[in-house]
């Protein structure tokens, strides 16, 4: 999905307009209709997108990297969530549900919906054809809005490829591209390294 290029929002809105018989929603309609709603969406400045469905080698990147992070941070104040969890941006409005989220502290409850938060320190996503552009582009910019977020790191799903940013000591943005699988992926917000191998062991990489 693009959230600049809206040639398609009549598609991706479909499911939502039938619903309420318009294409500009609310929060507060957005949030009544994921309730009721069995496919997740997400909400920007309005509008209303559907989310497409993981692969099953998207699954198996997502098994790999999530239950290696659980185990390394059990017992500890940051803790991982999966992409049932809803985060929020109040800064841009954006409700998405990122692949993984780390939240160190409480979870932050929005003031919209107690089961959505707003303060992750590292997010993940999983690229699929669908989703590459944006989550690279047009997503990474709003993700850089939430003011607690140190990480974020892009993993290809179609090739051995990983784009790891954090913000450096300068306060800036810095990319770290990971194409070997004996390359180790790091998070020192919370500690963390894991050896690319691990991530793509059993996806046919």
């Amino acid at each position: 999905m693009n959230y600049e290029d809206n040639n398609d929002i009549g598609l991706e809105l479909r499911e939502p307009a039938i619903a309420y018989g318009k294409s500009m929603f609310t929060i507060e309609e957005y949030l009544e209709m994921e309730r009721a709603s069995p496919v997740k969406h997400e909400y920007y400045q309005g509008e209303i997108f559907t989310i497409a469905g993981a692969s099953p080698r998207h699954n198996v990147l997502f098994r790999n990297l999530y239950i290696s992070i659980g185990i390394h941070l059990k017992g500890k104040p940051c803790q991982p969530y999966g992409s049932d969890m809803r985060i929020h941006i109040p800064e841009n409005t954006l409700f998405t549900y990122p692949d993984i989220s780390i939240i160190c502290g409480d979870v932050m409850d929005d003031v919209y919906n107690s089961d959505t938060a707003i303060g992750p320190s590292v997010l993940i996503e999983i690229l699929s054809p669908s989703t590459r552009s944006c989550d690279r582009g047009e997503k990474f910019k709003l993700y850089r809005d939430i003011p607690s977020l140190k990480e974020y790191i892009v993993i290809d799903s179609e090739s051995v490829h990983i784009e790891s940013w954090r913000i450096n000591t300068g306060g800036y943005w810095q990319l770290e591209e990971l194409k070997d699988k004996q390359d180790i992926l790091r998070l020192p917000t919370i500690d963390f390294s894991l050896v690319v191998d691990e991530i793509y062991e059993g996806s046919k990489l």
